[in-house]
């Protein structure tokens, strides 16, 4: 496998959602929002345009969209919300709302979400309900939403109880992946991406997590070529994924590989103590371990997911969520998991390296699990 680093310009990549009349492109490429110009742009058309982003990210793409939109919207406005999974919520929603309805923004309205996950399912959900449904285009300024959260069409917000639990399955009409916005992601940031990243290797292509044995580095410190590889990898996979399964009947479930834990952290922290890729990535150490104790799975495969999460600076042990009882916490928040069935806990586990499957476990064997992956827990 040719593992060098080509110092060739990036050529804007295409990908298919696949999804009959609801089908829709992914671009991948360098300064792909300051290239839009009316005569050259894809934005959709519409009446006018709603931007909504937050305070960090408006300081340094805000206005280079809004000139973007200018020429193509009669109408362009931007509404800033507050930064941080802890603003998921319905007060940041309602912002979304009062600046569509004081703006008289109507049906032919496009809105436009700038940011990361968190502004890319609370845009989607908004579009999915105003109005009972406007369209809504994705550019995704972080890596962990360019290769997951801005892709299939999953909106919504949080609620103390439970992560995304209120929500609507909602596709955008396009999502531009413009890499130069990951120029100014922090590295913490970065290495939450990676989690999403990592996780279809396991999931679905070994070849692609080999590649990122040897390739974790340079998508770390932004060499523009490994990057544009890794976003456009895996925007690829979850593509063929959704294709198949759009409202996780199914296969699509295999993408939430080490969420089942992560949310559980995340919620059980409070949501803005880890970051949400944070969470997944000790989330897969621990669906990993559980694979193993299934019997789906040998040692050497948990070590070596180990090793490369914890290579791209992701946390590998959970935290301690209650002192008196932690594995019985984690089960108690798991119960509320979107994949949860009459009370069931259902994990995505590795069935054999690049292969998923959806399974329970007797809580016996989960508490197993998360004492042996937790910090301070039993080794």
């Amino acid at each position: 496998m040719n593992t060098s680093v080509s110092t060739a310009p990036i050529v804007t990549s295409q990908i298919q959602i696949a999804l009959g009349d609801r089908s829709y492109e992914i671009h991948v490429g360098e300064g792909l929002i300051a290239q839009q110009s009316p005569a050259s742009c894809l934005f959709p058309l519409g009446s006018a345009a709603l931007i909504v982003t937050n305070e960090t990210v408006a300081a340094h793409y805000g206005l280079v969209l809004e000139q973007a939109l200018s020429g193509h919207y009669g109408v362009v406005r931007t509404v800033v919300l507050p930064d941080g999974e802890q603003y998921k919520n319905w007060q940041s929603l309602e912002l979304i709302f009062d600046a569509l309805l004081r703006g008289a923004f109507d049906r032919k309205a496009v809105l436009y979400a700038l940011g990361g996950g968190v502004i890319g399912d609370m845009t989607g959900f908004a579009a999915a309900t105003y109005m009972r449904g406007v369209p809504f285009v994705q550019i995704p300024t972080t890596l962990l939403a360019q290769v997951d959260s801005s892709v299939g069409g999953k909106t919504a917000i949080n609620h103390p109880l439970g992560k995304n639990m209120i929500g609507a399955f909602y596709q955008p009409r396009l999502v531009l992946c413009d890499l130069a916005t990951l120029d100014t992601l922090p590295a913490r940031e970065m290495s939450a991406g990676l989690a999403e990243v990592i996780k279809y290797g396991p999931i679905a292509d070994m070849q692609f997590m080999e590649w990122l044995e040897v390739s974790i580095d340079a998508v770390l410190n932004k060499e523009p070529q490994a990057l544009a590889h890794a976003v456009k990898r895996s925007c690829e996979i979850k593509a063929w994924v959704v294709g198949q399964d759009e409202k996780e009947s199914g296969l699509r479930a295999i993408l939430n590989f080490g969420h089942t834990f992560g949310h559980a952290i995340e919620a059980g922290l409070g949501y803005g103590q880890w970051l949400h890729g944070e969470g997944v990535g000790a989330g897969m150490v621990m669906a990993a371990e559980l694979s193993f104790r299934l019997g789906l799975v040998d040692t050497s495969f948990v070590s070596r997911l180990k090793r490369l999460i914890e290579r791209a600076g992701l946390p590998t042990r959970g935290p301690v969520l209650d002192a008196a009882d932690n594995a019985g916490r984690y089960l108690e928040l798991m119960r509320v998991d979107k994949k949860s069935e009459a009370g069931e806990i259902r994990f995505v586990v590795i069935d054999g390296p690049g292969k998923a499957a959806v399974r329970s476990a007797p809580d016996s064997l989960v508490r197993e699990v998360i004492d042996a992956c937790c910090a301070y827990g039993p080794h």
